[in-house]
């Protein structure tokens, strides 16, 4: 089994919110998983439900601050095992070419 998850931790907070991020982040380092992190969040692997709640427990709590927001998106695919990156090789193919654009 294959859990693929998309995870936001952030503190409700004026400014800047990359050192707390970056707590979020560096929590997750504590579990079972890989992570790739983007400028929405972070996709986190795993091989089990539980290691995914725990690392996005872990995250959740390590942010300081009186209101903490967290939104997790969770893809557990019971039946076969599929990482993130053939998820995103598998749109790629039926692009044609990379999914992302080269603009900036």
């Amino acid at each position: 089994m294959t859990v693929v998850a998309l995870l936001s931790v952030a503190p409700v907070v004026e400014g800047s919110m990359a050192s707390e991020v970056a707590k979020a982040v560096a929590a997750l380092d504590g579990f079972d998983v890989t992570y790739e992190t983007n400028p929405m969040g972070t996709v986190i692997e795993a091989d089990s439900i539980d290691e995914v709640m725990a690392a996005a427990t872990a995250a959740h709590k390590a942010v300081d601050g009186d209101r903490v927001s967290t939104v997790l998106k969770i893809d557990d695919k019971r039946t076969r095992d599929q990482r993130a990156d053939e998820k995103v090789a598998a749109v790629e193919r039926e692009l044609g070419r990379p999914a992302r654009s080269d603009r900036r």
